[in-house]
This record gives structure tokens, sequence and C-alpha cells, in this order.
């Protein structure tokens, strides 16, 4: 018997960037620029990247794990944008086949001094014990790590 199973999270980070709401946005907004930092990295082949960003607008990502050669997709949906200050995007993730998650992120980016305070949330439905919280949000913390740099080589 098979017993399937949902574990419901919800993740919530904050980083600080040296740089204006519009130079965080950009970075969200700007296929090439969000390739960068979100799809490309160590140990990874970037299948496809695809950003109509716009409310209404599609995300595809797929990738290779080239630790064990599995792949991944990323399947996103814009529910709303308000430019230099909000991001909510409702996507799904899959490893092969197989449906992992459920999510909806929130991105607010409000000014702070000089810089801007990035407010990641995200409420996620992780399915039949694949990925996890704790993964996801590590996940996370990276790939905002990754927007750092991303946001110190362009300035």
């Amino acid at each position: 018997m098979i017993t399937e199973s949902v574990v419901h999270s919800t993740i919530t980070i904050e980083r600080t960037y040296p740089v204006a709401p519009a130079r965080v946005f950009a970075a969200w907004a700007d296929p090439r620029q969000k390739r960068r930092w979100f799809a490309e990295g160590e140990g990874w082949s970037v299948l496809q990247f695809d950003l109509d960003f716009r409310e209404g607008g599609r995300e595809t990502a797929r990738f290779r794990s080239e630790k064990d050669n599995t792949e991944f997709r990323n399947d996103g949906h814009y529910e709303d944008i308000v430019p230099n200050q909000r991001i909510v995007l409702a996507y799904t993730m899959s490893a092969g086949d197989k449906r992992i998650s459920a999510s909806l992120s929130t991105v607010e980016l409000r000014p702070q001094g000089d810089g801007t305070r990035l407010v990641f949330t995200e409420q996620a439905a992780f399915f039949d014990g694949a990925d996890g919280p704790r993964m996801r949000e590590q996940g996370w913390r990276e790939l905002l790590e990754l927007l750092a740099k991303e946001l110190q080589a362009a300035r």
C-alpha cells in the first residue's frame, strides 16, 4: 500500500542589498540576469530557461544535476507584479517525471537607506517526502546569495 503525504511549510528569508529596489527588481525581471543567478551554477547544466516576466507570464527552467544526472523542472506563472516593489509567482517543481512541490512565492522589495530590504516568502506543499522545507530554504538562501553576487558584479 502506498501512502501519499503532503508537508506544508512557509519559508521567510530577509536580505539587504546595497542597491536600489529598481536594480534588484531588474535582476528578477531581465531574462539574462535572472538566468545567471537563478539557473546557471556549478554542478548544473541548464537545459531550458524561458522568462516571460509580466502578470500572466510564465517561467520555465529545466536543469540537470551533473552529480546524478537527475533532471529538475520549475514551471511558474506570474500572478502579480508591482514594479520595484513586489513579485508573486506560483510554481511547481518536478524531479524527473515526478512533481515534488507546488509553491506560491512573494518577493517584496523595500527601500532601506541607499539599499533594498528583500523579503522572500514561500508557501509550499511538498509531496511524498521529496525535497522538503529545509532543503528548499537552503536552496533559496543560496540563490539569494547568488543574486547578491549578480548585483555586485553589475555595479
